[in-house]
């Protein structure tokens, strides 16, 4: 695929598990559609969270994590059990996560004064975000879940070709079981990042 075709569909997708998520995030919290809707600072400190903080976190986590299905597809075929694809993609799915959050959460700090332009702050809010960001708590959860969204399309063709998986696949009719299986391993990759980020929040403390 065409490198400027493949960076749109990631966008796509990105945009397609963002926006569900994201809405029903705003209609979850009492008041807040209102806020928005009357537009002022609470509209554009929103934008500004959502275009500068969600959307690359989901890009870039969606991007990398296409691009290594799409490298292990070609590897398979030499005898590389999908099913590592899977693990593979949660481990790389919730280091990025992090990363990246701690690292745009710095960039605020500096460009738009953002926990009060110290940049430790910024570093020392990322555990505690996160560590909430499974329980949908927070604004994090809505770009956890939207980057879960975009893999389980993967996890389920990946789930349905493996041979390690078929055991636990076959015990469901059609796909119900690579569904499963898909659905697994997304609350597998939210439970990691929630106790990852419990136990960094331990450590600070």
């Amino acid at each position: 695929m065409p490198g400027v075709k493949f960076v749109m569909n990631v966008l796509v997708f990105s945009l397609i598990g963002l926006l569900p998520v994201l809405l029903v995030y705003v209609m979850r919290a009492p008041g807040f559609a209102s806020a928005l809707m009357d537009g002022g600072p609470a509209l554009s400190r929103f934008l500004r969270q959502v275009l500068t903080n969600g959307l690359p976190v989901i890009f870039i986590v969606n991007y990398v994590g296409f691009f290594l299905f799409a490298v292990l597809s070609a590897k398979d075929a030499n005898g590389r059990d999908p099913a590592s694809s899977i693990l593979l993609d949660l481990v790389i799915r919730v280091a990025l996560f992090l990363v990246l959050h701690a690292f745009i959460y710095v960039l605020s700090a500096s460009w738009f004064g953002s926990f009060g332009g110290s940049r430790s702050t910024a570093l020392s809010v990322v555990a505690p975000t996160l560590a909430r960001s499974a329980h949908f708590e927070n604004i994090s959860g809505v770009y956890l879940y939207a980057t879960l969204v975009s893999a389980l399309p993967l996890y389920i063709t990946a789930a349905e070709d493996s041979l390690i998986l078929r055991p636990f696949v076959s015990l469901l009719p059609k796909k119900a079981g690579a569904v499963v299986v898909a659905l697994f391993a997304f609350l597998l990759t939210a439970l990691c990042l929630t106790l990852i980020a419990a136990v960094i929040l331990r450590l600070q403390g």
